[in-house]
C-alpha cells in the first residue's frame, strides 16, 4: 500500500473477531480514520422457497450476541462499532456518500450473494475514485497458496487433502490491534429491538451453551483443549450424540468468524507440542480441511452448487412434497433417530455431526425429496450455517456433490445401534418413548405387538405406523 488512507470504511461481515482479522489490522495500519461497520443483511429475514424466513430466531439471536460481544471488545480498546441493518449495497453507498471514505478494508466471502455484493460495493468505490482491499481470510489455507488456482481445483476432496498437507502452509496469524482510538464514532446504532425477532434463552437440553462472540468461541477452545484435555480424544468421540465433550462444536463461531481456522490450527499446534500429538489432534486439523474444501468448491463452481442437478449437472426426478417435509422437518416421520435430532436441531438450533449425515440421508434417499429442501432448512435453523459447508455437504449427500461413491447409503437402524445402542439419545429427545427398553426405542413399529400390552396405549400413533416401512433396514 503505497501511503496511508486519510478515511477508511473497515466492514465488519462473517469476521466478527479482532483476533487473527487481516481486514480489521490492515485498516488500521493504513489508514488516519477508519469507521467499523457491521450489517445484518435483510436478505435473512426473506422467505426462502420453503416459505419460511432464511434465518430463524436461534440463528440471529447467536449473530446478535456476536455483534454486541465484537462491539464490546472494540469498545475496551478506544473504538466504536456502528451497526445497521438493512441491504448492505445501499447503507454502504450512503455511508460512502456522508464520510466520503478514501480506501475500503473487508473480507472476500465465498458466497454468490456476498460475492455479488462485494462486487457492488467495490463498483461504487471505483466511481468515488477510492480504493477497495479484500482479503481472503475465511479458510485455513490462504486461496493463493494453494497448488492449484480455483477453477483447476480437484474434484475428490483427498486429492485436495494430500497435495495441501504436503506443501501449502498454513500463514501466520495477524496481530490483534492493540487500540482503535481512531475510529469514527456514530451514534446511530440499532437495538436488538429493531431486528424484528424474538428473545431466545439457550434450551437447557442443548449440549452447550451456545453464546455468540469471539470471547465466548476462546472460553470454548481453552476449555476444550486446556482445561479438560478433550482434544486428545476427539476422533474416538466426534461422532457421539449426548454431551458438551464429544466434539469440540467450534463450528457456530468458526461460521460468523469468532474465531479463525488459523488461530484454532496453531492452538493445536501449540497442544501437540506441549500435551501430545496423536490421531485427534491431526483429525481437528483434518475436518478444517474439509472446511476449506467446500469453500473452494463454492467459488469454483458458484450458482451452481445451489441448483438441483449440483455441480454434477446430475438429473434425479426429486419430489417436492410439502407435507412430507413437515413431517421430517418438525421431527414427527416416526423414526426415532431421525425425530430426535430434528427435536435436537429445532431446540438448540445445533445438531451434531452424525445426527445430520442421517437426517440427509433419509430426506433424499428414503423420503426422495428435492435435497435443497433440506439445505434451506438447515440455513434457517443452524446457529452455525456456512453456506459452503452446509451445501457442499447437501449435495454430497444427494450425490450431486463431491462423493465420488455413488452408492453412498445410510441404514437408520445399523446407525442406530451403532451411535444409540441403549437408546439414550432417543430417552433425551423423546420422553414419551422413554419407558421402551434397551434398543427397541428405535424399532418401536418393528416390535411384536405382545410386548406393547402395557405400553400401546401411551406411544404415539406415528412411531407405529412411520412414515417408512422400518423393516427394510432390520439385518
Amino acid at each position: 500500500m503505497k501511503k496511508r488512507h486519510q478515511k477508511s470504511l473497515i466492514w465488519f461481515r462473517k469476521n466478527l473477531r479482532l483476533e487473527d482479522n487481516e481486514a480489521l489490522w490492515e485498516g488500521i495500519k493504513n489508514s488516519e480514520r477508519y469507521l467499523l461497520l457491521h450489517i445484518f443483511d435483510e436478505k435473512d429475514w426473506q422467505e426462502n422457497p420453503l416459505g419460511i424466513r432464511r434465518s430463524s430466531n436461534i440463528k440471529l439471536n447467536f449473530e446478535w450476541q456476536s455483534v454486541l460481544d465484537l462491539k464490546q471488545n472494540i469498545e475496551k480498546k478506544g473504538g466504536k462499532l456502528l451497526i445497521r441493518k438493512g441491504n448492505p449495497v445501499q447503507i454502504i453507498q450512503s455511508l460512502l456518500e456522508e464520510y466520503n471514505f478514501d480506501g475500503l478494508f473487508a473480507p472476500k466471502e465465498s458466497g454468490t450473494e456476498e460475492i455479488q455484493d462485494e462486487k457492488a460495493v467495490e463498483e461504487l468505490f471505483i466511481k468515488h475514485k477510492s480504493v477497495v482491499h479484500f482479503y481472503a481470510q475465511s479458510t485455513l489455507f490462504h486461496e493463493d497458496d494453494i497448488p492449484w488456482p480455483i477453477g483447476k481445483l480437484p474434484d475428490i476432496f483427498t486429492q485436495f487433502r494430500k497435495e495441501n498437507e504436503k506443501q501449502t502452509e498454513v500463514r501466520d496469524l495477524v496481530e490483534s490491534p492493540q487500540e482503535l482510538n481512531n475510529s469514527i464514532s456514530v451514534n446511530q446504532n440499532i437495538e436488538f429491538s429493531d431486528l424484528g425477532i424474538q428473545k431466545i434463552e439457550v434450551d437447557k437440553k442443548s449440549v452447550l451453551d451456545f453464546q455468540g462472540g469471539e470471547s465466548k468461541a476462546w472460553q470454548r477452545l481453552s476449555h476444550y483443549f486446556w482445561e479438560t484435555d478433550q482434544l486428545k480424544e476427539y476422533k474416538y468421540t466426534r461422532n457421539g450424540l449426548l454431551g458438551e465433550s464429544y466434539s469440540s462444536k467450534f463450528s457456530p463461531w468458526l461460521a460468523l468468524g469468532c474465531v479463525s481456522p488459523r488461530s484454532i490450527y496453531y492452538q493445536v499446534k501449540q497442544y501437540e507440542k506441549e500435551r501430545k500429538k496423536n490421531q485427534s489432534t491431526y483429525w481437528m486439523v483434518f475436518e478444517l480441511i474439509w472446511r476449506d474444501y467446500f469453500h473452494f468448491v463454492l467459488k469454483k463452481f458458484g450458482a451452481q452448487l445451489f441448483q438441483k442437478e449440483g455441480i454434477k449437472g446430475k438429473k434425479v426426478d426429486w419430489k417436492w412434497d410439502l407435507q412430507l417435509f413437515d413431517k421430517w422437518k418438525n421431527g414427527e416421520t416416526g423414526v426415532p433417530f431421525i425425530d430426535a435430532n430434528m427435536r435436537e436441531l429445532n431446540a438448540s438450533g445445533f445438531m451434531s455431526n452424525r445426527g445430520r449425515q442421517n437426517v440427509a440421508s433419509f430426506l433424499v434417499k428414503d423420503l426422495g425429496l428435492d435435497w435443497r429442501m433440506g439445505a434451506w432448512y438447515f440455513e434457517h435453523q443452524l446457529i452455525d450455517y456456512d453456506v459452503a459447508s452446509n451445501w457442499g455437504n447437501w449435495a454430497y449427500v444427494a450425490r450431486v456433490g463431491n462423493d465420488p461413491r455413488e452408492n453412498r447409503y445410510f441404514n437408520i437402524l445399523s446407525q442406530a445401534k451403532k451411535y444409540d445402542g441403549k437408546g439414550e439419545y432417543i430417552r433425551y429427545w423423546i420422553p414419551e418413548l422413554k419407558e421402551i427398553e434397551g434398543f427397541n426405542i428405535h424399532r418401536v413399529s418393528l416390535v411384536n405387538e405382545v410386548d406393547f400390552e402395557k405400553l400401546d396405549s401411551i406411544i404415539p400413533e406415528i412411531y407405529l405406523r412411520p412414515v417408512v416401512d422400518m423393516g427394510k433396514w432390520e439385518y
